[in-house]
């Protein structure tokens, strides 16, 4: 059973066509969202933070944090570094985020295994 795929968001699309940082997903510098604020004065605060919120916890984002040294600003240009506890933290949500699917997938088969075995039980008294 797959996963519903997420609703796009207009926001985030916004930012990934506007900006190379969100282009390239590379780890952001802290408080870029108030420099998004300051060139795009007209996005909604909540909005924005929904997009963020988003953004920083994608698989790929992650990813980029866990193995990267810099963070970068709106246009891709180093903007401080990123510690080791935070690519740790990066790390460590990745690797529950993949405990948690692994587990999903192998409850799924064995409920898909359970669901055969009826199927055989059943078939197998018809036959009588």
């Amino acid at each position: 059973m797959n996963q519903p795929l997420r609703q796009r968001n207009a926001v985030l699309d916004t930012l990934a066509s506007s900006f190379k940082a969100f282009q390239d997903c590379l780890p952001l510098a802290v408080g870029i969202h108030k420099v998004i604020k300051q060139r795009v004065p007209d996005i909604d605060a909540a909005q924005l933070k929904v997009a963020l919120r988003m953004h920083t916890g994608s698989t790929r984002y992650l990813k980029a944090l866990a193995h990267a040294e810099t963070r970068f600003d709106l246009d891709g240009a180093p903007a401080g570094e990123i510690t080791p506890e935070q690519r740790k933290q990066a790390r460590d949500t990745l690797r529950e985020r993949y405990e948690k699917i692994a587990e999903r997938k192998k409850a799924e088969q064995e409920a898909q295994q359970r669901q055969e075995n009826l199927l055989k039980l059943v078939e197998k008294f018809k036959a009588r």
